[in-house]
Protein backbone atom coordinates (compact mmCIF):
# COMPACT_ATOMS: atom_id res chain seq x y z
CA UNK A 1 0.00 0.00 0.00
CA UNK A 2 2.57 2.37 1.02
CA UNK A 3 5.84 3.32 -1.58
CA UNK A 4 8.08 5.82 0.49
CA UNK A 5 10.49 5.86 -2.56
CA UNK A 6 7.76 7.68 -4.66
CA UNK A 7 4.04 8.78 -4.79
CA UNK A 8 1.65 6.32 -3.34
CA UNK A 9 -1.31 5.02 -4.80
CA UNK A 10 -3.40 3.86 -2.02
CA UNK A 11 -6.79 1.72 -2.70
CA UNK A 12 -9.77 1.54 -0.53
CA UNK A 13 -8.94 -1.15 3.02
CA UNK A 14 -11.94 -3.93 2.18
CA UNK A 15 -14.22 -4.31 5.28
CA UNK A 16 -14.01 -0.77 6.25
CA UNK A 17 -16.45 2.37 6.18
CA UNK A 18 -18.83 1.86 3.28
CA UNK A 19 -18.12 -0.37 0.36
CA UNK A 20 -15.44 -1.26 -1.40
CA UNK A 21 -14.99 1.12 -4.71
CA UNK A 22 -12.83 -0.45 -7.78
CA UNK A 23 -13.40 3.17 -9.36
CA UNK A 24 -11.83 4.93 -6.34
CA UNK A 25 -8.70 6.94 -7.64
CA UNK A 26 -6.30 8.16 -4.49
CA UNK A 27 -3.00 9.38 -4.63
CA UNK A 28 -0.59 10.78 -2.11
CA UNK A 29 1.88 13.45 -2.94
CA UNK A 30 4.89 14.32 -1.17
CA UNK A 31 6.04 17.74 -1.26
CA UNK A 32 9.80 17.95 -2.26
CA UNK A 33 10.19 14.81 -3.72
CA UNK A 34 7.16 13.68 -6.05
CA UNK A 35 6.04 17.58 -6.60
CA UNK A 36 8.00 20.78 -5.85
CA UNK A 37 11.25 19.03 -6.13
CA UNK A 38 13.30 22.09 -5.94
CA UNK A 39 11.92 23.94 -3.25
CA UNK A 40 14.15 24.34 -0.33
CA UNK A 41 10.10 25.05 1.90
CA UNK A 42 8.57 22.31 0.48
CA UNK A 43 11.20 19.77 1.41
CA UNK A 44 11.43 20.72 4.77
CA UNK A 45 7.92 20.61 5.52
CA UNK A 46 6.94 17.41 3.73
CA UNK A 47 3.74 18.18 3.30
CA UNK A 48 1.43 15.70 2.06
CA UNK A 49 -1.30 15.82 -0.66
CA UNK A 50 -4.32 14.09 -1.77
CA UNK A 51 -5.37 13.34 -5.32
CA UNK A 52 -9.02 11.84 -5.28
CA UNK A 53 -11.25 10.69 -7.94
CA UNK A 54 -13.56 8.45 -9.89
CA UNK A 55 -11.38 6.47 -12.66
CA UNK A 56 -14.83 6.48 -14.55
CA UNK A 57 -16.34 9.74 -14.65
CA UNK A 58 -12.41 11.11 -14.65
CA UNK A 59 -13.10 13.68 -12.07
CA UNK A 60 -10.75 14.40 -8.99
CA UNK A 61 -10.24 16.68 -6.07
CA UNK A 62 -6.93 18.18 -4.69
CA UNK A 63 -6.80 17.95 -1.05
CA UNK A 64 -4.10 21.21 0.58
CA UNK A 65 -3.17 22.23 -2.86
CA UNK A 66 0.35 23.70 -1.97
CA UNK A 67 4.01 24.64 -2.99
CA UNK A 68 3.82 24.23 -6.72
CA UNK A 69 -0.01 24.06 -7.93
CA UNK A 70 1.24 23.44 -11.65
CA UNK A 71 3.18 20.16 -10.66
CA UNK A 72 -0.11 18.90 -9.06
CA UNK A 73 -2.19 19.66 -12.31
CA UNK A 74 0.41 17.94 -14.28
CA UNK A 75 0.01 14.89 -12.19
CA UNK A 76 -3.95 14.77 -12.81
CA UNK A 77 -3.37 15.33 -16.25
CA UNK A 78 -0.56 12.44 -16.39
CA UNK A 79 -3.93 10.24 -15.22
CA UNK A 80 -6.58 11.74 -17.29
CA UNK A 81 -8.04 12.99 -14.42
CA UNK A 82 -10.33 16.33 -14.32
CA UNK A 83 -10.15 18.75 -11.47
CA UNK A 84 -13.50 19.24 -10.45
CA UNK A 85 -12.69 20.89 -6.82
CA UNK A 86 -10.44 21.18 -3.98
CA UNK A 87 -10.77 20.09 -0.04
CA UNK A 88 -9.46 22.07 2.37
CA UNK A 89 -7.97 20.49 6.19
CA UNK A 90 -7.52 24.11 7.61
CA UNK A 91 -6.10 27.34 6.97
CA UNK A 92 -2.43 26.94 7.45
CA UNK A 93 -0.55 28.17 4.56
CA UNK A 94 1.69 25.15 4.46
CA UNK A 95 -1.93 23.52 3.10
CA UNK A 96 -3.77 26.68 1.31
CA UNK A 97 -1.17 28.73 0.40
CA UNK A 98 -0.35 32.39 1.54
CA UNK A 99 2.53 34.08 3.28
CA UNK A 100 4.44 31.23 5.40
CA UNK A 101 7.73 31.89 7.56
CA UNK A 102 9.13 35.18 5.48
CA UNK A 103 8.11 32.76 2.07
CA UNK A 104 5.18 33.19 -0.19
CA UNK A 105 3.68 29.54 -0.33
CA UNK A 106 1.21 28.63 -4.13
CA UNK A 107 -2.16 27.40 -3.20
CA UNK A 108 -6.05 27.55 -3.63
CA UNK A 109 -5.13 31.10 -5.06
CA UNK A 110 -3.08 30.08 -7.77
CA UNK A 111 -5.21 26.83 -8.22
CA UNK A 112 -8.04 29.45 -9.09
CA UNK A 113 -6.11 30.67 -11.65
CA UNK A 114 -5.56 28.06 -13.46
CA UNK A 115 -9.24 25.80 -12.67
CA UNK A 116 -12.07 27.25 -11.99
CA UNK A 117 -13.51 25.07 -9.42
CA UNK A 118 -14.85 24.85 -5.74
CA UNK A 119 -12.93 25.16 -2.65
CA UNK A 120 -14.54 22.83 0.05
CA UNK A 121 -14.08 24.81 3.44
CA UNK A 122 -15.36 24.08 7.01
CA UNK A 123 -17.83 26.90 8.16
CA UNK A 124 -15.21 27.67 11.00
CA UNK A 125 -12.34 28.10 8.40
CA UNK A 126 -13.98 29.90 5.86
CA UNK A 127 -12.54 33.22 6.99
CA UNK A 128 -9.08 32.03 7.54
CA UNK A 129 -8.61 31.00 4.78
CA UNK A 130 -10.13 33.67 2.56
CA UNK A 131 -7.33 35.92 4.47
CA UNK A 132 -4.90 33.57 4.22
CA UNK A 133 -5.02 32.46 1.05
CA UNK A 134 -6.30 35.39 -0.64
CA UNK A 135 -9.32 34.33 -2.08
CA UNK A 136 -13.22 35.72 -2.26
CA UNK A 137 -15.73 34.03 -0.20
CA UNK A 138 -17.66 33.45 -3.18
CA UNK A 139 -15.37 30.89 -4.31
CA UNK A 140 -15.25 28.82 -0.97
CA UNK A 141 -18.37 25.90 -0.53
CA UNK A 142 -18.60 25.96 3.54
CA UNK A 143 -19.49 23.02 5.39
CA UNK A 144 -20.56 21.24 8.88
CA UNK A 145 -19.61 17.77 10.00
CA UNK A 146 -21.47 15.27 8.51
CA UNK A 147 -21.54 17.07 4.86
CA UNK A 148 -20.63 14.58 1.89
CA UNK A 149 -18.92 15.52 -1.15
CA UNK A 150 -18.81 14.07 -4.15
CA UNK A 151 -16.27 13.40 -6.91
CA UNK A 152 -18.64 11.38 -9.54
CA UNK A 153 -19.94 8.46 -7.67
CA UNK A 154 -16.98 8.39 -4.93
CA UNK A 155 -18.33 9.77 -2.11
CA UNK A 156 -16.01 11.80 0.58
CA UNK A 157 -17.49 12.29 4.41
CA UNK A 158 -16.28 15.40 6.01
CA UNK A 159 -15.55 15.18 9.63
CA UNK A 160 -14.80 18.58 11.94
CA UNK A 161 -11.98 18.15 14.14
CA UNK A 162 -11.23 21.38 15.73
CA UNK A 163 -8.53 21.48 18.02
CA UNK A 164 -5.57 22.73 15.95
CA UNK A 165 -7.20 25.03 14.14
CA UNK A 166 -11.02 25.84 14.71
CA UNK A 167 -12.63 24.68 11.06
CA UNK A 168 -9.84 21.47 10.89
CA UNK A 169 -11.72 18.57 9.28
CA UNK A 170 -10.63 15.14 8.18
CA UNK A 171 -12.06 13.63 4.98
CA UNK A 172 -13.47 9.74 5.25
CA UNK A 173 -13.51 7.68 1.92
CA UNK A 174 -14.05 4.26 1.61
CA UNK A 175 -11.96 3.43 4.63
CA UNK A 176 -8.99 5.72 4.08
CA UNK A 177 -8.85 8.59 6.60
CA UNK A 178 -7.30 12.05 5.37
CA UNK A 179 -6.69 13.69 9.21
CA UNK A 180 -4.87 16.56 8.10
CA UNK A 181 -3.14 17.78 11.09
CA UNK A 182 -5.31 16.40 13.48
CA UNK A 183 -3.84 13.40 13.79
CA UNK A 184 -0.09 12.30 12.33
CA UNK A 185 0.90 8.93 12.96
CA UNK A 186 3.05 9.81 16.20
CA UNK A 187 2.11 12.92 17.33
CA UNK A 188 -0.85 15.18 16.62
CA UNK A 189 -1.40 19.02 15.61
CA UNK A 190 -0.01 21.82 17.44
CA UNK A 191 -2.10 23.32 20.52
CA UNK A 192 -0.26 26.14 20.94
CA UNK A 193 -1.00 28.66 17.93
CA UNK A 194 -3.57 31.27 17.63
CA UNK A 195 -6.84 29.67 17.11
CA UNK A 196 -5.80 25.73 18.76
CA UNK A 197 -7.87 24.90 21.76
CA UNK A 198 -6.66 21.47 23.53
CA UNK A 199 -9.76 20.57 24.95
CA UNK A 200 -11.27 20.55 21.34
CA UNK A 201 -7.92 18.57 20.21
CA UNK A 202 -8.93 15.80 22.89
CA UNK A 203 -12.98 15.24 21.59
CA UNK A 204 -11.63 15.34 18.22
CA UNK A 205 -9.38 12.66 18.72
CA UNK A 206 -11.31 10.65 21.02
CA UNK A 207 -14.14 10.85 17.83
CA UNK A 208 -11.27 10.10 15.41
CA UNK A 209 -10.35 6.64 17.90
CA UNK A 210 -13.95 5.57 17.29
CA UNK A 211 -13.79 4.75 14.20
CA UNK A 212 -13.10 1.06 12.97
CA UNK A 213 -9.92 -0.17 13.56
CA UNK A 214 -9.00 -1.03 9.62
CA UNK A 215 -9.12 2.72 8.86
CA UNK A 216 -6.21 3.83 7.01
CA UNK A 217 -4.53 6.81 8.26
CA UNK A 218 -3.03 9.62 5.91
CA UNK A 219 -1.99 12.31 7.67
CA UNK A 220 -1.07 15.72 6.61
CA UNK A 221 2.58 15.57 7.11
CA UNK A 222 5.47 12.95 6.50
CA UNK A 223 6.55 12.91 10.37
CA UNK A 224 7.61 9.51 10.67
CA UNK A 225 8.85 6.42 8.97
CA UNK A 226 5.67 5.53 7.39
CA UNK A 227 3.69 6.90 5.35
CA UNK A 228 0.53 5.40 5.88
CA UNK A 229 -0.78 3.21 8.66
CA UNK A 230 -4.28 1.67 10.19
CA UNK A 231 -5.91 3.21 13.26
CA UNK A 232 -5.12 0.41 15.12
CA UNK A 233 -1.67 0.71 14.63
CA UNK A 234 -1.55 4.29 15.58
CA UNK A 235 -3.37 4.16 18.84
CA UNK A 236 -0.99 1.20 19.69
CA UNK A 237 2.35 3.65 18.83
CA UNK A 238 1.32 7.43 18.95
CA UNK A 239 2.48 9.12 22.34
CA UNK A 240 -0.88 11.00 22.09
CA UNK A 241 -2.91 8.49 23.18
CA UNK A 242 -0.99 7.49 26.55
CA UNK A 243 -2.89 9.40 28.87
CA UNK A 244 -6.06 7.07 29.86
CA UNK A 245 -8.28 10.57 30.86
CA UNK A 246 -8.96 14.12 29.52
CA UNK A 247 -6.76 15.46 32.53
CA UNK A 248 -3.81 13.39 31.91
CA UNK A 249 -3.92 14.60 28.14
CA UNK A 250 -4.26 18.40 29.13
CA UNK A 251 -1.46 17.89 31.52
CA UNK A 252 0.38 16.46 29.22
CA UNK A 253 -0.26 18.42 26.34
CA UNK A 254 -2.08 21.20 27.15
Amino acid sequence: MANDGGSTEVSSHPGTIGAVHERLYFRQLLSGRDFAVADQMAQQMVNFVYLIGDRETREAIIVDPAYNVGDLLGVLDADDMNLVGALVTHHHADHVGGSFMGHGVEGVHELLEARAVPIHVHRDEAFSVEKTSRVDAAELISHDSGDVVEVGEIPIQILHTPGHTPGSQCFLVDGLLVSGDTLFLEGCGRTDLPGSDPDAMYDSLQRLMSLPDDVVVLPGHKYSTASVATLSAVREINYVFKPKSREQWLAAFG
